[in-house]
């Protein structure tokens, strides 16, 4: 049997063999707004899941489509099961990004996008201010709960 994780809302979630009626949105928005961007190299606190917000904010700004839009702000949630790793390390362990990419690719699934890992980079503004972590979290949740088709959860 293989190893799990307990995640914030006490799924047991298997990160090498994932399955998509155990992702939650809840787990990712948490879990995302407490983890750091750039493995804390900052000056202040900034989660993926503020990150993750911009990345939404800024596809809205340039007007691309509300599937887009989510896929923007869902692009990091692998990251929320699996943790990540500098690029330096991660570019080295081909396995780590094949779990990754795999999880992520469930991820897109589970919430109707497609997968937008091979789209180009957005060039976004980043807002470096502090924030609460459960602000961070609800208004991942309420930007996702705009943008869901059909009421996914």
């Amino acid at each position: 049997m293989q190893d799990y994780i307990l995640t914030y809302s006490k799924t047991k979630f298997y990160p090498l063999d994932p399955i998509e009626d155990d992702i939650k949105i809840i787990d990712i928005a948490h879990a995302l707004s407490m983890l750091s961007r750039a493995n804390g190299h900052f000056k202040h606190f900034y989660s993926v899941a503020q990150h993750s917000i911009n990345c939404y904010k800024e596809a809205k700004f340039r007007g691309y489509s509300e599937r887009v839009q989510l896929g923007c702000l869902l692009h990091d949630a692998s990251e929320s099961y699996i943790s990540d790793l500098t690029r330096p390390v991660k570019k080295n362990l081909p396995g780590y990004f094949k779990i990754e990419e795999k999880l992520q690719g469930i991820v897109y699934k589970k919430f109707g996008v497609d997968d937008f890992s091979k789209e180009p980079y957005l060039t976004i503004k980043h807002d470096f201010s502090q924030r609460d972590f459960s602000s961070v979290e609800n208004e991942f949740i309420y930007i996702f709960n705009e943008l869901s088709i059909g009421g996914i959860s």
